[in-house]
């Protein structure tokens, strides 16, 4: 990892704990298995001020392109559940997908469980649509 673990904005980090603790219920396996990681990975996660945050860090609303070992590529906005709209490309940081690459830096590679298997990813983008982040935000 470019920056040693996962780089989260201290509003955020409040954010994502409230929606997975609220999403505990869900009962998906492969969701479930996605939440766990991410739980885990936020426990050794660097967490700083808005003003210190790299510009290439994958965070609530930006825009993200990954590319998979196989070829495909996949552009994405990283969004709160609420503000998840898969037509217009809108992703919840909630999905496997999402849980999977918040928090990375451009240049990234991470490995990430999805129900079609395990998948190697590459952050080959990052651009920056941060919007006002309510920490009392509600799923």
């Amino acid at each position: 990892m470019k920056y040693g673990g996962l780089i989260i904005e201290k509003k955020e980090y409040v954010l994502l704990k409230k929606l997975m603790t609220l999403s505990g219920y869900h009962k998906d396996i492969t969701y479930k298995k996605s939440i766990a990681k991410l739980h885990e990975e936020l426990k050794t996660a660097i967490v700083k001020d808005e003003r210190d945050m790299p510009t290439d860090v994958i965070r609530f609303n930006s825009i993200v392109t990954i590319a998979a070992e196989e070829g495909w590529q996949k552009n994405f906005q990283l969004v709160k559940p609420s503000d998840s709209d898969l037509k217009n490309n809108k992703l919840s940081i909630l999905t496997p997908m999402g849980t999977a690459v918040i928090g990375y830096a451009k240049g990234d590679t991470l490995l990430w469980e999805f129900p079609s298997g395990e998948k190697t990813l590459t952050v080959a983008n990052v651009e920056q649509k941060n919007n006002y982040i309510d920490v009392n935000t509600v799923l």
